[in-house]
């Protein structure tokens, strides 16, 4: 049995919808191995998967099976999942991620780094989650619809992303389709302009401009309806001294960026969560992973 671990995941970054995400040192693991059924377990009680053949680790083994002409007749899984499900940390993107390199081992990799991060993107549809989660780091991609166009940067910062849970889920279908189907030029160029600042500044040491990069028009206007008191979420956060504040991918999850030389940001915010009537919402400190998805 083979044991892989992938990491949690944090897209778009603010103004980077679609295009730009980073790995987390928060992970999912995966034990994996070719059986004549189907066998599907979780080590957590508490979490429920699917434990058939819907199971999305399971579905991405056996599409890679497919793309190497080969058949799964089953395979015995063993989830032990510590990123939450739908709230914006790349629950799926691990699943994905965590079945095509899980198979594709278990085949001899006869796909290589550039095949699973096409193959991953076109599971999830888009790469901003997938790619780093297989690649680790802060990676920008561009998906043409058949292929990834990606660049891996590692990063050695004094930084702390601290993720601010609730406890509700919100589902990317959801997310998604609150969105707008036309954006203004005006806008389009607010959110090209601080993307490009976005990656610039965090691997230079320019953090006093990661406020301004994160500011976007694209989606997080419009999902933060959906996320009861996530503009008091994000005062407090920066009221503690966050260089930077964003909704994680679809969310609902808010991310706040941290120096860490802030020792309390965590202790100091989840105080005033509590103060607000917001005791359901988890605060949790990572840093980012550059390793992306490894065996064990």
């Amino acid at each position: 049995m083979i044991r892989i671990r992938i990491p949690a995941t944090s897209a778009n970054l603010g103004a980077g919808f679609d295009a730009l995400g980073l790995a987390l040192n928060f992970y999912n693991y995966i034990d994996m191995e070719e059986s004549d059924r189907i066998d599907i377990t979780t080590t957590d009680g508490n979490t429920e998967v699917p434990t058939d053949e819907t199971n999305l680790v399971y579905r991405s083994a056996k599409d890679l099976f497919a793309v190497c002409g080969k058949e799964l007749q089953g395979l015995k899984l063993v989830q032990t999942n510590h990123i939450p499900m739908a709230r914006g940390l790349g629950s799926s993107s691990a699943c994905i991620v965590g079945g095509l390199v899980g198979a594709n081992t278990l085949l001899g990799n006869p796909l290589t780094t550039d095949d699973l991060v096409d193959l991953a993107a076109l599971i999830e549809g888009h790469p901003d989650n997938t790619a780093p989660a297989f690649l680790g780091g802060i990676v920008t991609a561009v998906f043409d619809g058949k292929k990834v166009h990606w660049v891996k940067q590692e990063v050695f910062t004094k930084l702390k992303f601290v993720a601010l849970i609730p406890a509700f889920e919100l589902k990317t279908e959801k997310a998604r389709a609150c969105l707008p189907e036309m954006v203004s030029h005006k806008d389009a160029v607010y959110n090209l302009s601080r993307a490009a600042l976005f990656s610039a500044s965090l691997l230079t040491g320019k953090l006093e401009n990661l406020r301004t990069a994160v500011h976007d028009r694209l989606h997080q206007p419009y999902r933060m309806e959906l996320i009861p008191h996530c503009r008091e979420v994000f005062d407090i956060a920066y009221t503690h001294g966050a260089y930077a504040v964003y909704i994680s991918g679809a969310g609902p999850a808010v991310m706040a960026i941290v120096d860490e030389e802030n020792e309390f940001f965590a202790g100091k915010t989840k105080f005033s969560l509590d103060s607000a009537g917001l005791s359901d919402w988890q605060v949790s400190e990572m840093e980012i992973d550059n390793q992306g998805t490894v065996l064990l």
